[in-house]
C-alpha cells in the first residue's frame, strides 16, 4: 500500500499542524498579527515556536466590471501584449533570434503576444456561453487571526506582548 503523503508532505503537515498550541492573542485584521509576530521577533522570542492562524474563512469576489466581447478582446491583448514583451526579452538574453536586435525581438514578441492573447480570450469567451459576463478579483477572508503558540513559551509570548506600543 503507498503512502498518501511524501516525507516532505507529512513534514509541512506536522509543522503547520502542531497539537495543544494555546491562543496568546487575537486580532481582527491579519496585520496585527503579524505585527505581533514581528514584536516578539525583534525581543529575540522563539517565534518558529508561534503560528498566525486565521478563523472564520470566507472567499470573497469582488465584481470589478461587464464582460463583453469588447472588453473580453481588449483584456487579452494587453495581458498578451506583456507575456509577449517579457518572451521577446528573455529571447535576447538567451540570444536567440538570430541576428536580430532587442528592439526587433520585443516587437515581434509584442505583435505575437497581441495576436495570441486576442485569440484565446476571445475564444475562451466564446466557450464560457455567457455564464461568466463579468470579471472580478477574489480573495480568502478570515473574521479573525489569532496567535498561537507552544505551551512551553506561551506565558513569555503573553508576557512580551503586553509591552507591546499600541499601534
Amino acid at each position: 500500500m503507498s503512502q498518501p503523503f511524501s516525507p516532505q508532505q507529512q513534514q509541512l503537515s506536522n509543522l503547520l499542524d502542531r497539537p495543544g498550541r494555546v491562543q496568546i492573542a487575537s486580532y481582527t485584521q491579519y496585520l496585527e498579527a503579524q505585527r505581533a509576530v514581528d514584536y516578539l521577533s525583534d525581543a529575540k522570542f522563539p517565534v518558529e515556536r508561534t503560528a498566525i492562524v486565521g478563523e472564520g474563512l470566507k472567499i470573497v469576489e469582488q465584481v470589478t466590471g461587464r464582460l463583453d466581447w469588447n472588453r473580453a478582446l481588449t483584456l487579452g491583448m494587453s495581458q498578451g501584449a506583456v507575456t509577449g514583451v517579457f518572451i521577446g526579452l528573455v529571447f535576447s538574453f538567451l540570444g536567440f533570434g538570430s541576428g536580430k536586435g532587442l528592439l526587433a525581438l520585443l516587437l515581434d514578441g509584442l505583435l505575437l503576444g497581441i495576436i495570441i492573447g486576442a485569440a484565446w480570450s476571445l475564444l475562451t469567451y466564446a466557450l464560457s456561453g455567457g455564464r461568466r459576463d463579468f470579471t472580478s478579483v477574489g480573495g480568502m477572508r478570515a473574521d479573525h487571526y489569532n496567535v498561537l503558540c507552544d505551551p512551553e513559551v506561551a506565558e513569555q509570548a503573553r508576557e512580551l506582548l503586553s509591552r507591546m506600543p499600541p499601534s
